[in-house]
């Protein structure tokens, strides 16, 4: 009989874990649309704001706090939720977490006020705090070794499948029959989720985790990466959490081409993981200054000439390139420099992904009375040319053994080894 993984809580040989290749197969599909739920709703207020704004009778930048809150709640307790759960079965705990995402989706569609609204937000928060952490490992564990790193990819796929289909579909579906009806639709899509896990997930009982140093330990150049993370992705969402106002009050874009355009900037993001997993493998430090340097001008594009149609698309789509780069380059050089145990570094840049969210959403916010929509790109850009200098200030390390590993590496960390039955870390 196969031995329980100590985090997974499937075995640890090669066989499947959820009683064959088919039924494992589909439990990995539904962690993959639970991911799409979780990254669906996170930033769904941005497609719907004017809406939101407009029932609640709230300022733009109240509706700009709904993003911001869930971030500072992911922020904060991403590590200790991690910490806490490493012995729990893995099958309650994530149906559960999806249990609570549910009731909390048809608690904001029933929302009577802001007040409500944003208390389901940080609840739902709590539950991607824990989500991600344990949702990859859990999967990976699921399938055969030859399989394990595809069942990762799809799980992350889930996530960038929110972005291209999931807030676009939100934003369309609000704008046809009202916001409240886009979060109740999610909850019914997670219900899915949950029905295909609870019988699929298999039951065990976690016992421990097998710590596993990173290629090139460096504390110092570990906590320049969390310093980047946070200004990175703050400088993005300055801007990007505000962009349906700034489409349509600055751009001159109808509120009918806001799913539109979001799908496009959504396809662009895909592309950008596409382009970033052939040149990861080169050098994550050089993919991380790029991809920096690409959103910069994106961002400053964006605020110069996106009182113009065809530019504003143009900067969109830049954006959408831009950012899936510097977070590919990041997961990377987690495995580099991780101090400690890898997936605690995952779990503390998670949280710097969280605080740059939530703080970039916090600065847009204070620029929308001050100066308008259109400061925010410029702020953001700001921010991001900040993440740039330190990126290009931090030296790469001497050369001391095998390279960084890439993007399949990465993903295969995530997965038990056949010789000792550990888990090599697990990202996000």
């Amino acid at each position: 009989m196969d031995r329980e993984h100590p985090v997974t809580g499937g075995p640890v040989s090669g066989a499947p874990a959820a009683g064959g290749t088919g039924r494992a197969g589909t439990a990995v599909l539904a962690l993959a649309l639970a991911a799409f739920c979780f990254g669906t709703t996170e930033n769904l207020p941005i497609g719907l704001l004017p809406l939101i704004a407009d029932d609640l009778d709230v300022s733009p930048s109240a509706v700009g706090l709904l993003v911001t809150g869930y971030g500072i709640v992911v922020a904060v307790v991403s590590v200790p939720l991690v910490r806490m759960t490493v012995r729990m079965g893995r099958r309650p705990l994530l149906t559960g977490v999806m249990a609570v995402f549910i009731v909390m989706s048809f608690a904001a569609a029933a929302a009577p006020g802001y007040g409500t609204l944003f208390g389901t937000r940080l609840v739902t928060a709590l539950g991607q705090a824990v989500f991600w952490p344990v949702a990859v490992v859990a999967a990976a564990g699921l399938m055969p070794p030859e399989a394990r790193g595809r069942a990762g990819a799809y799980v992350f796929a889930g996530g960038s499948l929110a972005i291209v289909l999931g807030v676009p579909a939100g934003t369309w579906l609000g704008r046809a029959a009202g916001w409240r009806v886009s979060f109740a639709a999610l909850g019914v899509l997670c219900l899915v989720s949950l029905a295909a896990l609870a019988v699929l997930l298999p039951g065990g009982r976690a016992s421990g985790r097998d710590p596993v140093p990173a290629s090139d330990p460096d504390a110092r150049r570990f906590r320049l990466l969390v310093v980047m993370i946070m200004l990175l992705v703050g400088g993005f969402f300055t801007a990007f959490t505000y962009i349906t106002e700034f489409l349509t009050d600055v751009s001159g874009f109808s509120g009918a081409a806001i799913s539109p355009l979001l799908l496009v900037n959504g396809v662009a993001d895909i592309a950008g993981v596409v382009i970033a997993g052939i040149v990861v493998d080169r050098g994550p430090r050089a993919l991380a200054a790029g991809s920096a340097a690409v959103l910069v001008i994106a961002l400053l594009g964006l605020f110069a000439l996106g009182t113009a149609a065809v530019p504003a698309v143009a900067m969109l789509v830049l954006l959408g390139v831009g950012i899936p780069g510097a977070v590919t380059a990041f997961q990377a050089r987690v495995m580099e420099s991780a101090p400690g145990d890898t997936d605690i570094a995952s779990a503390w840049t998670s949280a710097a992904f969280n605080v740059g969210i939530a703080g970039g959403a916090l600065l847009g916010g204070a620029l929308l009375p001050l100066a308008g929509v259109r400061a925010t790109p410029l702020a953001g850009a700001a921010v991001a040319a900040a993440a740039l200098a330190v990126i290009l200030l931090d030296r790469p390390p001497r050369a001391r053994g095998p390279a960084v590993p890439g993007t399949a590496s990465i993903i295969r960390t995530l997965h038990p080894s056949e010789d000792d039955g550990t888990v090599r870390g697990q990202d996000h």
